[in-house]
């Protein structure tokens, strides 16, 4: 097995991914802090796996003071990782209403000119800003309501649930301070989304009077048609995809057998638009997804009149996608 050619191409896929969700339905998503999180998330699993901090700081190219110091570094740095100077510059105008050009570069004065220059840009090409006027002397505000650091505030608590819910879910049971580290939140926007999970049944706690409680959850599930959510199931389904291969490679068994309980398998259909299999090929989404909710209803209920030991506790993830690609005379 070619590991290193292997990681290069998963390496590939996941920064496309990545950028593809940054840039989402007009998002602009912080990214400065990716590379320093890759670095602290990978060091942080090579050391879990019993390989000690000098052949790790040998895997990186690094000698062992420059690898000591650069995971202190990381790990004590403060920086606001949800701040974006695209968010900065709507926050600072949402506050005021409105502001010239010249007035939102001196505000900005520590940034790159040229950077504010393309945020202000961007954001009137998206329809989030207005411009009139030209020059230094051209106003800038913000097209829509005036409080909307506010509603980008509200938005951000509201897409915190899911992802806390299904981390809590996947960990089988996690302290708040573990979940903290994990996530990178604010302390107060965690305490709340917990606080609100707890209150909706999704989540349990243990030791309520502890400061470092312990929270669990029994089942994750964001229905079809969820407003609310779709960042955790696309979680939930790349960690059970991570989880399956990751499993499958520290087994030692990369061959597939009949009897495999572990693995996965991907198979791609060449259709056409007159192709006689291609509704039922382009229908299987739906029917496995009707077949393997059923069967996950079946197993719920059972659970629920016959509650499973934690100690004897077998957790089976099943995942399933579907994508297609167009011909090229199709795509838009």
């Amino acid at each position: 097995m070619n590991t290193r050619l292997l990681i290069d191409a998963l390496v590939q896929q996941t920064t496309i991914l990545i950028a593809r969700l940054s840039t989402a339905a007009g998002i602009r998503a912080p990214l400065a802090h990716v590379a320093d999180q890759v670095f602290l998330e990978l060091s942080r699993e090579i050391e879990a796996q019993g390989i000690g901090r000098k052949v790790a700081a040998d895997m990186f190219g690094l000698a062992l003071r420059t690898y000591q110091k650069k995971v202190r570094r990381i790990t004590e740095s403060a920086t606001d990782r949800d701040r974006t100077l695209w968010q900065a510059v709507i926050e600072h105008l949402a506050s005021r209403g409105s502001a010239s050009r010249r007035d939102i570069m001196k505000a900005f004065d520590r940034d790159d000119p040229m950077a504010v220059g393309s945020v202000l840009s961007d954001l009137v090409s998206s329809g989030l800003l207005y411009r009139t006027g030209v020059g230094d002397g051209s106003v800038f505000g913000v097209t829509a309501e005036r409080d909307l650091s506010t509603t980008l505030s509200e938005q951000q608590r509201e897409g915190v649930l899911p992802i806390v819910w299904v981390v809590v879910f996947r960990s089988g049971g996690i302290r708040r301070q573990e979940l903290l580290h994990r996530l990178n939140l604010p302390a107060d926007l965690l305490d709340e989304a917990l606080e609100i999970l707890c209150a909706q049944g999704q989540l349990a706690r243990e030791a309520v009077g502890d400061d470092d409680p312990r929270y669990s959850a029994d089942t994750f599930l964001v229905p079809v048609g969820a407003e609310q959510g779709w960042e955790a199931a696309v979680l939930d389904h790349f960690q059970a995809v991570a989880r399956a291969i990751a499993c499958k490679v520290e087994r030692g068994r990369t061959q597939s057998a009949s009897d495999d309980v572990v693995g996965g398998a991907t198979l791609s259909f060449h259709l056409h638009a007159q192709h006689p299999h291609r509704p039922a090929v382009l229908d299987q989404l739906r029917r496995v997804r009707a077949e393997v909710n059923q069967l996950w209803d079946t197993v719920q209920e059972y659970n629920e009149l016959h509650p499973i030991p934690e100690e004897s506790r077998e957790e089976v993830s099943f995942y399933f996608g579907q994508s297609v690609t167009l011909a090229a005379e199709d795509a838009p």
